[in-house]
């Protein structure tokens, strides 16, 4: 049954307690009326923006987010008991670091996050001087990320949100459209790892990979066990959205890259010839839906045609990837998706959620958190992947607040639930919660103030460089 504005209230209430027990405890005979706004009512767009490959000790090192309460370290510990000073550095560093399921055993070390100097790096062709002292502990220089703490100032940050996978991009960026990487919808195990196995095919991946390719795969206790070719089928929200005939796109800059999460999903791929020797990407959601180049947003908010629902995927010059010092543009990126919803009719009524998709291997000082084992194909012992940076940004967004929180992937795919009422899908959405501390449905919406930064959406909309895919870097 569909949820009417006045079952929402009621699940907003009883979630939040504090309006509830301020209902319940007014005096006299009979019931108190008053009148607020539908909580997610309000809301009638979401806008996922998924970035790439930080921490919020790595991006986040604010001086008012901190003295704000925001849980930001500035050292941590390596694997011999050290205290090591995290060093400032260029948002475009000339290195990665290692941010696969090995990477993070290493780190997490049973809990005790001292594992970060272990976690393996590699350098730029072209880098000098590489690699810097106690590469993983680095943060990223404020006046590099400067849109970034305009946003999180103004709106909410969120300290303790957690990606949902313990590994890299080719996961997480299925588990950001439904939750899961599993193989089928009954499996127990999860895509663990990008794809391997073909040399240079980062941008031919998913359905259309190579015979060779193969992901490797983790059982619900946290093991690698086997693996498999990087084309799975599994149900997603966007088939809930579908359902429901709500309207969603999903931009990105290429086809092929590990970074497009529906490549991977052969209902939503809809691969022009059975995998392993699919070409092409031919199926409904794909032609009608997956919008190429990640531009297209741009024009699309000007041009009154933004979706219901949308994600967006940047190339990977903007993506804050490390290991390329042209890297820099993410900032920019994000802050004109921002300014061009926050300057149109749709800043109304829209929420943008900004998250990254894996930490990259960088230090962090915050263990995630474990999974109870309820029945679910999540075994008991499970643990989310390490923190990630979270910024949402709404005229209904609390001002100026960090949520202490624990969020994952599946409260932003939540959070699209309870706007539109939909069906749980009963991944990390069941368990998640919906982000609802993030907002405040009865406050006076916050009247849009433009994001200053280096670059603005026309020089987007201009740039004919090639578009390069955030793990081509």
């Amino acid at each position: 049954m569909e949820r009417t504005a006045s079952a929402n209230l009621s699940i907003l209430l009883l979630s939040t307690g504090a309006l509830l027990l301020s209902l319940n405890s007014c005096g006299g005979n009979s019931p108190a009326t008053i009148t607020v706004p539908p909580p997610l009512g309000s809301i009638q767009r979401v806008v996922i923006i998924f970035q790439e490959n930080r921490t919020p000790d790595n991006l986040f090192h604010d001086t008012v987010l901190m003295a704000n309460g925001a849980d930001i370290a500035s050292s941590g510990l390596n694997s011999l008991g050290q205290t090591v000073p995290l060093t400032a550095g260029s948002l475009g560093v000339d290195y990665d670091v290692s941010h696969a399921h090995s990477a993070f055993v290493a780190m997490y070390d049973g809990g005790k996050m001292d594992g970060a100097d272990l976690n393996p790096y590699s350098c730029a062709q072209s880098a000098t001087n590489c690699p810097p002292p106690n590469p993983q502990f680095w943060y990223v220089n404020p006046p590099d990320v400067e849109p970034y703490f305009r946003l999180a100032e103004q709106y909410t940050f969120g300290d303790r949100m957690f990606q949902t996978n313990q590994g890299p991009s080719f996961p997480a960026h299925q588990f950001i459209i439904s939750g899961t990487s599993a193989p089928t919808a009954t499996s127990n195990l999860f895509v663990a790892e990008d794809p391997q196995g073909v040399a240079n095919a980062v941008d031919q991946t998913g359905c259309l990979a190579p015979p060779a390719e193969f992901v490797y795969l983790i059982d619900p206790t946290g093991n690698e066990s086997s693996t498999m070719y990087p084309c799975v089928d599994h149900p997603t929200l966007t088939d809930e959205l579908n359902n429901k005939g709500i309207s969603w796109r999903y931009y990105t800059p290429s086809a092929g890259s590990h970074w497009t999460g529906p490549n991977a999903i052969q209902h939503m791929c809809g691969p022009n010839v059975p995998p392993p020797n699919a070409t092409a990407c031919t199926g409904s959601d794909w032609t009608n839906r997956v919008v190429i180049p990640e531009t297209q947003v741009l024009t699309d908010i000007a041009n009154g045609k933004l979706a219901q629902v949308s994600w967006v995927i940047p190339t990977g010059t903007n993506s804050d990837h490390a290991g390329n010092t042209a890297s820099t543009g993410g900032p920019s990126w994000v802050a004109s998706i921002v300014n061009a919803i926050g300057t149109s009719p749709y800043w109304s009524n829209t929420a943008i959620i900004i998250t990254w998709d894996d930490w990259g291997g960088w230090y962090d000082h915050v263990p995630p958190p474990s999974i109870v084992n309820d029945g679910t194909n999540w075994g008991s012992g499970y643990v989310y992947g390490f923190r990630v940076p979270l910024i949402v940004v709404s005229p209904y967004a609390k001002a100026g607040y960090i949520s202490h929180v624990n969020h994952d992937f599946g409260s932003i795919l939540n959070l699209i639930e309870q706007t539109f009422s939909l069906p749980s899908l009963g991944y990390a959405d069941a368990r998640a919660d919906d982000l609802s501390d993030c907002f405040d449905f009865t406050q006076t919406p916050i009247p849009f103030k433009t994001i200053n930064a280096p670059l603005n959406a026309a020089y987007f909309l201009n740039d004919k460089s090639p578009r390069i895919d955030p793990d081509d870097d």
